[in-house]
């Protein structure tokens, strides 16, 4: 059409020094510098929240099922082991995997030291893919049909106490009476979680078992890992109306259905807080490159009145020129996105796989800027920034029909 091909006349016009040419290129290098910024921040952030929810719900799983009396204690109430309840909640959908665990407060005290530690146990069904990633030293737990006293310690803690991958150490556990077990390590794991990797260690459940006193089919509860974190809620409240019709009569005792967030509350309302941000940062680059690209626009339509003039004269319609004017607009913001994705991209990329930026783990809880691929948020940031950045131009364009063509031919 006759619009888009006066447009592209104008963006592609060479050899002519024209005066809206460094407004222009301000106006394309904003659009750039935005678009990449936008998509470093949506990356950083998606991929910080990923990493901090994988090392929670590697220490607790997604949701968890424990006795409605433990008031969220790791001195915590028993409940039965019913093998026909938790191949019940195998089979819901999106629930990865259904395991047992135990907990029990204690101090480790070497010659030293001493720190105060939770004891958690596992069964042979527990799924080590996540502290098998976060392993630095040694092995994890090979648990066998005898009882065998090893644990698996965090590396903040075997720093903390001097200890390393065969030694060993007495741990007490106070109660109603005291109580001392000896442990052997047998692996080290760091996940630079500081708050959990300070806290627990690792072992055999049947060690809770006997030294809270319970039988070998009472523990502290189920945990349950998802294939998909965003849909923790929905299979939360699936399970808590499932559970409760679950009351073992023999005992009365009643599940409790909490998910990872209502165990962490604070934990999570900080990352929410995280969205926020990436909300102000969009919002502000886009103001910034919006304003460049009206300024650019005006001083080009400020240096084509002539021609607004000349086109109006032989018959174009405002819309018609405002067009022309539109189509610009969006050669130069294709073009400035385009290199803001190049940009943007190619230094997540360069994090991604080089972990160049790195991090206070006693802060952060990582050691490197994480970095996310969310192809989905990518498509739908570069296209609501282009639909938001169209927009904005509409308005400036108004002005080509405030401008007469008889005034400008009369000051011609």
């Amino acid at each position: 059409m006759l619009e888009y091909f006066i447009a592209k006349r104008i963006h592609f016009q060479q050899g002519r020094k024209n005066v809206s040419r460094p407004a222009v290129r301000i106006a394309i290098i904003a659009i750039a510098l935005g678009m990449a910024v936008m998509i470093i921040a949506v990356g950083v952030v998606i991929g910080f929240k990923q990493e901090i929810r994988n090392k929670v719900v590697g220490f607790g799983g997604h949701i968890r099922i424990s006795n409605y009396d433990s008031n969220n204690t790791f001195e915590t109430n028993p409940i039965t082991f019913d093998p026909h309840f938790a191949d019940s909640l195998a089979l819901i959908n999106g629930v990865k995997s259904v395991q047992l665990y135990a907990t029990k407060p204690g101090i480790i005290k070497t010659q030293e030291d001493f720190q105060g530690i939770v004891l958690k146990g596992i069964d042979r069904h527990f799924n080590w893919t996540f502290f098998r990633s976060q392993l630095v030293e040694g092995d994890t737990l090979q648990l066998t049909d005898s009882l065998q006293n090893n644990i698996l310690i965090s590396k903040h803690l075997a720093d903390m106490l001097r200890l390393k991958v065969g030694d060993s150490f007495f741990t007490y556990f106070i109660k109603e009476q005291i109580k001392a077990r000896k442990f052997t390590i047998t692996g080290i794991y760091s996940t630079n979680f500081v708050e959990y990797d300070k806290l627990f260690i690792l072992t055999d459940v049947r060690h809770i078992q006997r030294l809270s006193g319970w039988e070998s089919s009472q523990y502290s509860g189920y945990e349950v890992l998802l294939t998909d974190f965003d849909k923790m809620e929905s299979i939360a409240n699936e399970l808590n109306l499932y559970v409760q019709q679950s009351v073992t009569s023999e005992k009365s005792q009643q599940y409790y259905v909490q998910t990872i967030k209502d165990l962490t509350p604070q934990l999570f309302g900080w990352l929410d807080l995280l969205d926020v941000n990436v909300w102000v940062i969009l919002s502000l680059m886009l103001a910034v490159a919006g304003f460049n690209m009206i300024s650019g626009l005006l001083i080009l339509i400020l240096e084509r009145t002539n021609m607004i003039g000349i086109l109006k004269s032989v018959g174009a319609t405002n819309w018609s020129v405002r067009k022309i004017f539109l189509y610009y607009a969006v050669f130069l913001i294709g073009k400035g996105m385009l290199w803001g994705n190049v940009i943007g991209l190619s230094f997540c990329a360069l994090q991604y796989f080089t972990h160049i930026l790195p991090l206070d783990p006693e802060m952060y809880y990582v050691s490197y800027v994480p970095i996310v691929f969310n192809w989905t948020y990518l498509i739908l940031l570069n296209v609501g920034t282009f639909v938001a950045s169209i927009l904005m131009m509409i308005a400036p364009s108004y002005l080509i029909s405030k401008i007469s063509p008889a005034k400008i031919i009369r000051y011609e």
